[in-house]
């Protein structure tokens, strides 16, 4: 069982903290995470978190000025990060009465789900080419950076996108960001599933070519049969 289970830093005092002192609640969700401090995660440092940090700050603001319902205190409660990094759009609806499940694929260069843990958030790895565990909820909102990108090549987008299909409540909501080209043929399926898709400029204005897609699942039935 040894190979199946992570070791805790090593310490060189009794009364040092393995891996590092936490901040306590709420300053640590936006102190350096000791992972980070550590020099622990390569290509990760005390700046780029920082810099991470107000940027999903600025990124949600934008989110509620172009999805009502975001913004609407109370809409949400269940909320999924696809692609969560290092937390920071968890990190920016603290003030918000929602929860958010951080998921870090297992296909991503850094395993960062130990700074989402350290930040006083809630994670877990997937890979999005198969079935996520939704046991014992579904969500009101699910939010995707750079994931079919990420995706691409290693599984279908429309398998990945039925995935989510299953796991959003009806009348719940969907923000994807990624380049516009990815996103015209995510917009083509989601459309065909029967959501209500618009694609939104970036924050920083309509030159760059990420954009955003926004999506409410409707809640429809098929037609019934005409039997005479």
């Amino acid at each position: 069982m040894d190979t199946c289970l992570t070791p805790l830093p090593k310490v060189k005092g009794i009364r040092d903290v393995s891996g590092g002192k936490l901040s306590n609640w709420p300053q640590r969700l936006t102190s350096i995470p000791p992972r980070i401090s550590s020099g622990s995660l390569e290509g990760i440092t005390a700046e780029i978190f920082e810099e991470n940090t107000e940027l999903w700050k600025k990124r949600v603001a934008y989110y509620k000025t172009v999805d009502y319902q975001l913004a609407e205190r109370g809409r949400y409660r269940n909320l999924l990060d696809m692609n969560a990094y290092l937390g920071g759009f968890a990190a920016a609806l603290n003030d918000d009465p929602v929860w958010v499940m951080n998921m870090v694929p297992v296909e991503s260069e850094v395993n960062t789900l130990g700074v989402i843990y350290e930040r006083g958030l809630i994670g877990t790895y997937q890979n999005w080419c198969e079935a996520m565990s939704t046991y014992p909820r579904t969500y009101d909102f699910i939010h995707g950076d750079s994931i079919f990108s990420l995706y691409q090549n290693r599984c279908k987008m429309e398998d990945i996108l039925l995935e989510m299909d299953r796991i959003l409540r009806p009348q719940g909501s969907v923000i994807l960001r990624n380049d516009v080209d990815v996103l015209l043929k995510v917009k083509r399926i989601a459309d065909a599933l029967q959501w209500d898709t618009r694609i939104a400029d970036h924050e920083n204005g309509p030159l760059q070519r990420e954009k955003i897609l926004l999506a409410v699942k409707q809640y429809w039935t098929a037609q019934p049969s005409d039997e005479n």
